[in-house]
């Protein structure tokens, strides 16, 4: 059984190496655990926990930041339809400048495996940081290249949070959240500093605590 955090020298060819593995030591519904928007100025975190039936594949799926937006669109539908189960967990940002990014990220991961049904008996989660869970878990670098079940949770999550980014373009314009989904491009950089801070930017995140005297309402 492979051991939690355990890294490899080199990656392995099947995406579905990993859910094989754990399946092999007697655990079945296996979870893949990834997010999207730790390093935007703006917004939630979005965490996405994705249990694939066995021996289920899905072309073209992979790591979210590799795809096009209309590609991750049409393979989002895809793994909705083809999932045993999917959980979304969310920080938000009033959150993420309470505890930190890392700890708002691991209570967001930790709220989607919570929203699975059924629940998850082992968990593949994407990076190096484990969840507070007595789930066994396994955290695999890249694994949003890795493993089939971690790359559609990266998907969920990220299109997920891109909707949700686009209604708060309509519901806080001047910002341009629709564009740059609250990372920090030149143009959100200058309309933090014209407008201040809107009620979802991260008021501890650089580029953002500078300008809190001027919180919009």
């Amino acid at each position: 059984m492979i051991q939690q955090g355990e890294l490899f020298s080199s990656a392995p060819l099947d995406t579905l190496f990993f859910e094989k593995n754990a399946r092999n030591s007697g655990f079945f519904h296996i979870a893949g655990i990834d997010e999207a928007g730790r390093g935007p100025l703006a917004g939630p975190v979005m965490a996405a926990a994705v249990i694939l039936p066995v021996g289920v594949t899905i072309t073209g799926v992979d790591d979210s930041k590799k795809l096009t937006p209309d590609k991750r669109e049409k393979l989002f539908d895809i793994i909705m339809a083809q999932a045993l189960s999917v959980g979304v967990g969310i920080a938000t940002p009033a959150d993420i400048d309470r505890i930190n990014i890392l700890q708002a990220t691991r209570s967001a991961m930790l709220a989607a495996v919570r929203n699975l049904s059924p629940p998850p008996d082992y968990l593949l989660i994407d990076g190096i940081t484990t969840i507070d869970s007595k789930i066994p878990q396994n955290t695999i670098k890249k694994g949003d290249s890795l493993s089939l079940s971690i790359a559609a949770a990266s998907i969920i999550a990220k299109v997920t949070r891109d909707r949700l980014m686009i209604e708060m373009d309509a519901k806080y314009p001047g910002y341009g959240f629709a564009g740059h989904k609250g990372y920090g491009s030149a143009a959100h950089m200058d309309a933090i500093k014209r407008l201040g801070p809107s009620p979802i930017h991260r008021l501890t995140f650089a580029g953002v605590k500078e300008h809190v005297h001027c919180i919009c309402s």
